[in-house]
């Protein structure tokens, strides 16, 4: 398995991993996504920021990750300052072919590259208080629990905020 950026001839495969993805996570609870969020305008403006990641397992597509700089306001509800720099994952996912093969864990393993190529020493991730296996991911990679938050743009969801420091 390789993890490179993502291009927008990629995003027609992506929008194909969505939806095999969220029925599963609604079928568990896990309403973070729907038919309208993630859509193929989001990973088109994550290509031309150069922000889209995809783990390919021999040319096909198993997970994905925005990751960004991009921190939401209520972050600061759990004591972080949204003004220093951190690299941020968002819109992890692995389609359902290739779970429990470490694609999520590339993915994040990524993101500190990334970080450490920018020299931010900061990473953070949310992710739905439903989503179990980010809850037992993020704790493994070395990420602390900061808190519990609302996100103005997904009203009635509880996220869980993790954070890791990069000697």
């Amino acid at each position: 398995m390789r993890v490179r950026q993502g291009t927008f001839e990629d995003v027609g495969a992506v929008m194909a991993l969505v939806r095999r993805v969220v029925p599963l996570m609604m079928a568990n609870g896990n309403f973070q996504w729907d038919a309208d969020y993630p859509n193929a305008e989001v990973f088109e403006r994550d290509v031309d920021k150069a922000q889209l990641w995809v783990a390919e397992d021999e040319g096909q597509i198993a997970g994905i990750a925005a990751i960004t700089t991009d921190q939401e306001p209520e972050y600061a509800d759990v004591g972080w300052d949204t003004s220093e720099p951190a690299v941020v994952v968002h819109r992890l996912a692995v389609d359902p072919a290739f779970q429990g093969m470490g694609v999520a864990m590339a993915l994040m393993i990524q993101a500190e590259v990334v970080a450490r190529g920018r020299e931010i020493g900061v990473l953070r991730v949310d992710t739905n208080t439903q989503n179990e296996a980010t809850q037992r991911l993020f704790p493994k990679l070395g990420y602390s629990l900061a808190g519990e938050i609302g996100l103005g743009f997904r009203p009635g969801l509880r996220f869980c905020c993790y954070e890791k420091r990069l000697l």
